[in-house]
């Protein structure tokens, strides 16, 4: 630039507004009480689609993981409080006596409190969402079950497990205990696959928001690179017109991510919904297994509306990063 450029830059007002009205000539976005980036445009509009259409995958998937951890963590602490003693129908051995000696023999362990021998009608009635009703069980060898209620905190329940899996195969040979420790296992193994699916899916959400956002702000850009160059010109500081578009990139940003955790909101309450008319299904038994009643409480719908404030976040941070590269290459 010239000189008289620099001059004029340097005495120049820090907020170089015109008090002009329209009809004096200057570009709209220069008059007086006008928003130096457009409050509206098409590119606006399908900023903010984008936007909520990517918010609401992001937080259904981190609603989803939330779900599922809370779902395993419930089933976790039920198993891990019970362990099981099947017996198995044995033509060559009496089942009731074996069954009242298993329940003998687990009586006898202090880390065991208590112990529910299970009758013949409600071990059946377990296969009832497997084999459905109405079947005859009485050909069909049904094994029968004793559950094991584990007193919390005991110091020997290792040791009285081993102990006990023991005994019962030697004494009663149809017995097999299972502690639930695989079912932990797996259990435990599967929320955790979950919730880093959940998270690579919110990063490379994240990641296609910001280059949409940054996709966008170049077209804005470029749309008034006119009334750029003037303000550049006269000295007004990269910083005041890169947060004009920060402010107005976040506030697209906002409004899109809480339409997509909104809808992502509605998704969760709708699925709950549906599980619980469904819930005398076997289908639906085994939905609400996996997933319980769809309730996450109040910190997994916050985690889902914490999306829409990253995404927020996200479009001012990148829509500034481009705009002050943009003035940069101006100057």
């Amino acid at each position: 630039m010239s000189d008289h450029a620099d001059t004029s830059r340097s005495h120049a007002p820090a907020h170089p507004v015109s008090d002009a009205p329209p009809s004096s000539g200057l570009p709209e976005n220069l008059v007086r009480n006008q928003p130096l980036v457009p409050p509206d445009s098409v590119s606006g509009r399908a900023l903010v689609t984008v936007v909520a259409i990517l918010t609401f995958l992001a937080a259904l998937a981190a609603g989803t993981a939330q779900l599922v951890a809370t779902a395993s963590s419930n089933w976790t602490d039920t198993i891990a409080r019970e362990a099981t003693i099947q017996i198995k129908p044995d033509s060559r051995r009496d089942i009731e006596a074996d069954i009242a000696q298993a329940a003998q023999i687990a009586r006898a362990y202090p880390s065991i409190a208590g112990v529910d021998v299970m009758s013949r009608q409600e071990a059946e009635r377990l296969l009832e969402p497997w084999l459905g009703k109405g079947v005859e069980f009485v050909e069909l060898p049904v094994p029968r079950i004793i559950v094991l209620t584990l007193r919390e905190g005991s110091a020997t329940m290792v040791e009285d497990m081993g102990e006990l899996r023991q005994q019962l195969s030697d004494s009663v040979p149809s017995a097999t205990l299972d502690d639930h420790r695989n079912w932990i296992e797996r259990l435990s193994a599967m929320a955790g696959t979950v919730v880093l699916v959940a998270i690579v899916i919110v990063a490379l959400v994240l990641t296609a928001a910001a280059l949409a956002i940054a996709t966008t702000t170049r077209g804005a850009v470029a749309s008034d690179r006119e009334i750029l160059d003037v303000l550049h010109f006269v000295g007004a500081d990269d910083k005041f017109i890169a947060r004009e578009y920060e402010m107005r990139f976040f506030k697209m940003g906002l409004r899109g991510g809480l339409w997509g955790s909104i809808a992502a909101v509605l998704f969760i309450v709708g699925a709950g919904l549906l599980s619980s008319w469904w819930r005398s299904s076997a289908g639906g038994d085994q939905l609400q297994a996996l997933f319980g009643a769809f309730t996450m409480g109040w910190g997994g719908y916050a985690s889902m509306f914490g999306v829409a404030a990253i995404v927020s976040v996200v479009t001012a941070v990148v829509s500034g990063f481009t705009v002050r590269r943009y003035l940069t290459r101006l100057q």
